[in-house]
């Protein structure tokens, strides 16, 4: 999953008493503005309240979010929203010695300060900050890994796919369990050389090729379908836009591991792959983002 730095980043924010209401919020707003030009976060604080925030890449129409919050939770609600910005910064590199390591079941992500505590038994990650998004401290990237741990438990994948691969986390955590080839693809041509770098580092770069291309348009996907395991920690709009090409592209019985959707985008998203044939074999939520496991009929 990727991202691009800008000078600064627009947000607003407001405080809601009740779960029920920040949720009626939370899915009005996910429902109205578009996915690629605001993120959208609701979750419970130390009293109780729930805070919602929203980000923004462009300076949002503040009378606009202010009626949407009107709508959903009554006109003292919308006055309540205050507007701010924040100023560009490498937020992940800024605080990557205050995270710990990440354990998902048999991977842990960390840093190159944390390699000596990666056991034996555990199969290390090491990501550096980068401007592209996942070191493993995501919900979205967690999620993934304690989904692929599930899956290879009991299946062996032969053709392997990180689709939006980021820094390539999923890819290199793929490549080091099962010490065979797989692919990764990204839109962001910064997204292709960080990852590459990483799988040299992790040292799978012989089993990780990563490749530019937009979705399955890429001739590199098409050349190596069908997939029998592919891993998409995207955004909930352009997962649902890719159902039917994603489908197209599995073999039977495919397992599927989808993130980057906040929990109340999971439905939609879910609707989208069972009508292509897809059905939802586990969802793990952390800190408000859902990663879905589906498998595909033979």
């Amino acid at each position: 999953m990727t991202s691009t730095l800008t000078p600064q980043s627009h947000r607003a924010t407001l405080a809601i008493g009740d779960e029920h209401t920040a949720r009626r919020i939370s899915d009005l707003l996910t429902e109205t503005l578009d996915e690629s030009e605001a993120a959208i976060g609701a979750f419970e604080g130390p009293s109780g309240r729930w805070d919602i925030t929203i980000y923004f890449t462009d300076a949002p129409n503040e009378a606009a979010i202010r009626e949407l919050v009107g709508l959903a939770a009554g006109e003292d609600a919308g006055r309540s929203v205050r507007f701010d910005t924040i100023e560009a910064k490498d937020w992940v590199r800024a605080t990557l010695d205050e995270l710990v390591p990440v354990h998902a079941g048999r991977f842990v992500v960390h840093g190159q300060h944390d390699r000596a505590k990666v056991t034996p038994n555990k199969l290390g990650i090491e990501i550096e900050a980068a401007l592209a998004f996942g070191t493993g401290h995501h919900g979205t990237t967690h999620g993934c890994l304690l989904l692929l741990d599930h899956v290879l438990k009991a299946h062996q994948p032969r053709r392997a796919l990180d689709l939006g691969t980021g820094t390539g986390v999923l890819a290199i955590a793929a490549a080091k369990a099962l010490q065979t080839k797989v692919l990764a693809s990204d839109i962001d041509a910064l997204s292709v050389k960080v990852a590459a770098g990483n799988a040299r580092s992790n040292r799978v770069g012989p089993f990780v090729e990563v490749t530019w291309g937009n979705g399955f348009a890429a001739p590199r996907l098409r050349e190596r379908q069908p997939f029998d395991l592919v891993l998409a920690n995207i955004l909930a709009n352009p997962l649902r836009q890719m159902a039917t090409a994603m489908s197209r592209h599995l073999a039977g019985g495919a397992r599927v591991i989808l993130s980057g959707l906040l929990t109340p985008q999971a439905p939609a998203v879910i609707a989208a792959y069972r009508a292509r044939g897809l059905v939802v074999e586990r969802h793990i939520r952390i800190e408000g983002w859902s990663s879905l496991l589906l498998h595909k009929a033979r």
